[in-house]
């Protein structure tokens, strides 16, 4: 089997469409794309951009409407069972069975793939050392954290080592931790093993870790090289302003993100980062806004939100959530969440131990924690959805171990899945979830209303949930969770797997709520949302182990290593210290 042209992959003018419901979508459009061998190419996009379309094309699961597909050598429309037996291919939903062990998923894996007995062990102990599962093989699947678990999926893709690795978004809602041990993983497949990868991913840090990224949109690709060339091209627009003593972060981030000729402003560390429209000078920005400000070198991540916003027709952010919320208790700086010793067991096991902490009015208060630190299962307590087995907890003056019902109408919840009801359409969702929370006759029709021209569902009123980009369902999830207009938000991993313009899009609404009175309790898994928190919690094996603002936390892990920690640096060495302890 040779390449074609020495290439991993080649698509060759590829078109692909689907139908859904009445509607024609162009997945793939005149696509051209080649992948080079035994490297880690990156693909990147926004939510419908075509990422997974072509990743199923490469593995020989779709046909192509048009063109052609070359996978090592291999037509993967003539030839796609001999593409399947060639290569690996993880997709964003690992099939891995929860019921079954470490073991038996391995061992069934093996099965489907064909692999002799007699090279099974060796292959396994590989494997095992290679993710850190060597000690959990006895262990049902279900009971492993999110980054386990995604690490047995690529466990279970490599046991018969491919020459191709295709991996979509494998590190979508996973801690930082197991993000870098996955990365390690890649890494040594590529160099041991002369493995040739191409990784899609929502994370751009990751994308220029990549020897190349591929930029789709709209289902073609827009450019296609190393990281830095993308970079250097931003030389002169990018700068970090200085955020002044007497001014919030998230109100000068608001503030620059509506500013003519500013493409994108984001909050970094302990500054804004902007990336201007056309080349500019410290000196004319500190004139034009008043602010301390000096040129920063420019990353990956600023080339991806101009480009897109270029390919949009749009310079500049867009500006908060007109009419989003009436907050009934604005400016009223009172804890309407109290958390006092609250525990919740299973059996002899403790998912949270002894937790503390109060999050006031108005306030945006961040739960960070490695997969299995017990952050959702503490939202779960809160929400009135899981009872606690000790402590007490109050939520908007009521004791939930007593009136879980009454605090619910307080109360809006927005899940890790986001909970909608696949079958039922968008309107048809909003519909059922005002009816929950009890809205009924007019004022039902006018949340509605403002649910679809606020979020811009209308002209996706009529397509079913399960049909939407995940950017699409993000929107409707939060529109259902506001539908009552509650004084409390719980986001549970609201921006997991969605793409930089959607979590922008994202945390704009959510300033928009903190400013308007609503309170905010959030978890996520990338580092720098942490820092549009008021303060933060950092939680492992069900315990707080660090409690303050982004600041005084990033303070704690400071050390002679890391005179300058990123959230991202102080979370794993918050980590480390405590599994080091722990060990």
């Amino acid at each position: 089997m040779t390449a074609v042209g020495g290439y991993a992959i080649t698509f060759e003018r590829v078109d692909k469409g689907f139908s859904v419901g009445p509607r024609r979508v162009e997945a793939l459009r005149r696509t051209d794309l080649q992948v080079r061998p035994g490297v880690v190419t990156g693909l990147i996009g926004p939510d419908g951009a075509g990422k997974t379309t072509l990743m199923r094309l490469a593995a020989g699961l779709l046909r192509a409407d048009s063109g052609r597909v070359s996978v090592l050598g291999l037509d993967a429309d003539r030839d796609a069972l001999q593409v399947q037996t060639s290569i690996g291919y993880m997709p964003q939903r690992f099939g891995l069975y929860e019921d079954l062990t470490v073991q038996e998923n391995l061992d069934l894996y093996a099965d489907l793939q064909g692999v002799p007995r007699a090279q099974r062990a060796p292959r396994y102990a590989e494997l095992m050392h290679m993710t850190g599962l060597g000690p959990f093989t006895r262990r049902l699947a279900g009971r492993l954290s999110g980054g386990m678990k995604q690490k047995l999926g690529l466990a279970c893709t490599l046991i018969r080592a491919p020459r191709l690795l295709l991996l979509d978004e494998p590190t979508v809602g996973v801690d930082p931790v197991s993000r870098r041990e996955l990365w390690a993983i890649v890494y040594r497949l590529v160099q041991q093993e002369r493995m040739s990868v191409l990784l899609s991913t929502a994370y751009l840090d990751e994308a220029e870790r990549c020897a190349e990224v591929v930029l789709m949109h709209e289902g073609r690709v827009l450019s296609h090289g190393e990281p830095a060339v993308f970079s250097r091209r931003l030389a002169g627009r990018t700068f970090a302003v200085e955020v002044p003593p007497d001014n919030s972060k998230r109100a000068l981030q608001t503030r620059l993100a509506q500013s003519p000729g500013i493409i994108d402003a984001v909050i970094q560390k302990e500054h804004v980062r902007l990336v201007l429209a056309a080349a500019s000078s410290p000196a004319s920005l500190a004139v034009l806004h008043g602010l301390d400000c000096r040129p920063v070198e420019p990353r990956f991540e600023d080339h991806f939100i101009a480009t897109l916003r270029t390919q949009q027709g749009t310079d500049q952010a867009a500006g908060g959530t007109p009419g989003a919320h009436t907050s009934r208790h604005r400016g009223d700086d009172q804890a309407v969440i109290r958390v006092d010793r609250l525990q919740r067991r299973f059996g002899d096991f403790y998912a949270v131990k002894d937790v503390s902490f109060d999050v006031h009015r108005g306030e945006v208060f961040g739960l960070l924690g490695a997969n299995g630190a017990g952050k959702s299962t503490t939202f779960r307590m809160l929400c009135g959805l899981l009872p606690a087995s000790g402590g007490s907890l109050q939520v908007a003056g009521v004791d939930l171990r007593r009136a879980a019902a009454a605090a619910r109408q307080r109360i809006g919840y927005m899940s890790q899945r986001f909970s909608l009801y696949a079958t039922l359409s968008v309107a048809q969702n909003l519909e059922f979830f005002s009816s929950a929370y009890g809205l009924s006759g007019g004022r039902r029709r006018v949340r509605i209303a403002w649910a679809l021209e606020t979020f811009e569902l209308t002209e996706q009123r009529q397509a079913t949930s399960a049909d939407l980009p995940l950017g699409y369902k993000q929107r409707l999830a939060l529109a259902c969770a506001l539908m009552h207009e509650p004084d409390i938000l719980f986001l549970d991993e609201p921006t997991s797997g969605v793409d930089p313009l959607a979590r922008r899009e994202f945390w704009r609404r959510i300033n928009s709520l903190a400013e308007a009175g609503v309170t905010v309790l959030v978890t996520t898994h990338f580092m720098e949302e942490a820092e549009y928190c008021d303060r933060l919690a950092i939680m492992a094996a069900g315990e707080i182990l660090s409690l303050g603002t982004p600041r005084e936390v990033k303070d704690a892990a400071r050390s002679a290593r890391a005179p300058d920690p990123s959230m991202e640096d102080a979370f794993i060495a918050l980590i480390e210290r405590h599994s080091a302890e722990a060990a």
